[in-house]
C-alpha cells in the first residue's frame, strides 16, 4: 500500500441534517439555526414564516439537504463554506452528482479506513435517538440515515459515527451488506412508505423526515426500497421506464408542467391508485392523498415514469 492509499479520507455530514446550499452568500440570519454546528433543524424550520420558507425557493437560496454521516465530494472551501458533490444524488448538474454549498463546520474530514463497518444501518422509523458509547442521548436522526454497522448490543446496534462509537435501537434500524443488498420493493412498497409521511409539512429542497419537497418525497420513498433516483423532478422525468397516462400503476411518478401541461415540469407526485396522487404540494402545505379529477393536476399532467421492478417482495 502506498502512503497516499494509507491516508485516503472521505467527508461526511456531522450534523443530523445539512443543508445544501445555491452559493456561500445563501444562508440568512433566520437560517442560523439551521447552518449551526450542532444544527438545530426542529428550531429553524419552526421559526421560518411562510414568506421566508417561501423565499428559500423563489430566490433560489437551497439546493437539497444531506443526512448524518452521508458522504460528500468536497471541490474546494471558501473560508466557511465548502463546494460539494452528493454521489448519491444523480443530477444533470453535475454528472458526479448534486452541487451545492455547505458549512464546513457540518462536514468532517475522516480516513476511509475508519469509515467502514459490517454493513450499514439504515434508520426505518421517521427519527430515532443516537445515543454515545457511554449511553447518554446525543441527537436525533432522520429517516434513511445511513451509518456503518459493528455489532449487536442486547437492545442496540453499535454503529460508527463521524463523533465516534454510537448506539441506535435496534427496532428502529434495519441492517444490510451494502446499500445494494436494500431489498427493492415495488410500487405498493413505495406508497406504503410515503404514507407514513402523511401532513409532514412541505420544505423547500428538503431530503429529511423533517420535511420533504416534491422531488425530495418521490427520492426518499424510491431510496426507502433499493432504488437511486434522479434528485429533481425534471431529472426524474428524463429517465426511469415511460409509462402511458392511461396505463398508470401504484408507485409510478406522475410529472406536472405549467401552460396545462405543455411547459417546464414543476412537480412530481406518486400515483395513489383510484385517479389519486399522494405528494408534497408546495410551501405551506403538507403531504397529503388527493384526486386528481377536478384540479389544476388534472390540467398540468404531462407524463409518467416507473422506477420500480416486481421482481422482489418486501
Amino acid at each position: 500500500m502506498t502512503q497516499a492509499e494509507a491516508t485516503r479520507t472521505t467527508w461526511v455530514v456531522q450534523v443530523p441534517v445539512a443543508t445544501v446550499w445555491t452559493s456561500s452568500e445563501s444562508a440568512r440570519s433566520i437560517d442560523l439555526p439551521g447552518v449551526s454546528n450542532p444544527s438545530k433543524i426542529k428550531e429553524w424550520l419552526d421559526q421560518l414564516t411562510y414568506e421566508t420558507s417561501l423565499a428559500l425557493s423563489d430566490d433560489n437560496l437551497v439546493q437539497s439537504q444531506l443526512l448524518y454521516g452521508e458522504e460528500v465530494i468536497v471541490d474546494n472551501i471558501e473560508g466557511e463554506w465548502a463546494s460539494v458533490v452528493i454521489p448519491t444524488q444523480p443530477s444533470k448538474k453535475d454528472e458526479r452528482g448534486y452541487p451545492g454549498y455547505v458549512p464546513v463546520r457540518q462536514l468532517k474530514e475522516i480516513p476511509e479506513e475508519e469509515w467502514t463497518g459490517n454493513g450499514i444501518a439504515v434508520v426505518i422509523k421517521n427519527t430515532t435517538l443516537l445515543i454515545d458509547d457511554k449511553g447518554e442521548p446525543m441527537f436525533e436522526i432522520s429517516y434513511l440515515t445511513s451509518l456503518p454497522a459493528i455489532s449487536e448490543e442486547g437492545e442496540f446496534i453499535k454503529v460508527i459515527t463521524p463523533h465516534g462509537i454510537g448506539l441506535v435501537p435496534a427496532q428502529d434500524i434495519s441492517i444490510y451488506p451494502s446499500r445494494e443488498h436494500i431489498p427493492k420493493g415495488n410500487g405498493e412498497a413505495i406508497l406504503k412508505a410515503g404514507k407514513t409521511f402523511l401532513d409532514l409539512p412541505y420544505f423547500w429542497g428538503g431530503m429529511s423526515s423533517y420535511g420533504y419537497d416534491c422531488s425530495g418525497f418521490a427520492y426518499n420513498m424510491h431510496k426507502a426500497n433499493g432504488y437511486v433516483i434522479p434528485r429533481d423532478a425534471t431529472d426524474q422525468a428524463a429517465s426511469g421506464e415511460e409509462i402511458k397516462l392511461d396505463e398508470v400503476q401504484p408507485g409510478d411518478l406522475l410529472f406536472f408542467a405549467y401552460e396545462n401541461g405543455k411547459g417546464n415540469i414543476h412537480h412530481v407526485g406518486i400515483y395513489y391508485g383510484d385517479g389519486q396522487m399522494i405528494h408534497s404540494p408546495k410551501t405551506g402545505k403538507t403531504i397529503e392523498i388527493i384526486p386528481l379529477k377536478g384540479t389544476i393536476y388534472e390540467n398540468e399532467l404531462c407524463s409518467a415514469r416507473r422506477y420500480w421492478k416486481e421482481s422482489e417482495d418486501r
